[in-house]
């Protein structure tokens, strides 16, 4: 435990931004995993609907800091992959 004040409260700050990302992050890996599930039933019209929200929150990450820049890129990337290699 700290003893100095600035970094009592550092610790603290740094929790809730950690509270706050995972939070984040979880929200995220849930859009991916709709858009996943929809390819793996086959069903081009569900993830083609999922695929834009997807999207659209992996860049709000990545603006946020939760991503880094490659990060965020790779998984779009897949996601469009998947989605395109739909019939």
């Amino acid at each position: 435990m700290a003893n100095i004040k600035s970094q009592i409260k550092r610790d603290r700050t740094n929790e809730k931004s950690r509270l706050k990302n995972n939070a984040i992050e979880s929200e995220t890996r849930t859009l991916i995993k709709k858009v996943e599930k929809a390819v793996a039933e086959g069903n081009k019209e569900e993830a083609l609907k999922a695929l834009p929200l997807a999207l659209k929150k992996i860049d709000e990450d990545e603006s946020a800091g939760i991503f880094k820049k490659n990060t965020a890129n790779r998984k779009k990337s897949h996601l469009q992959r998947i989605v395109n290699g739909l019939q």
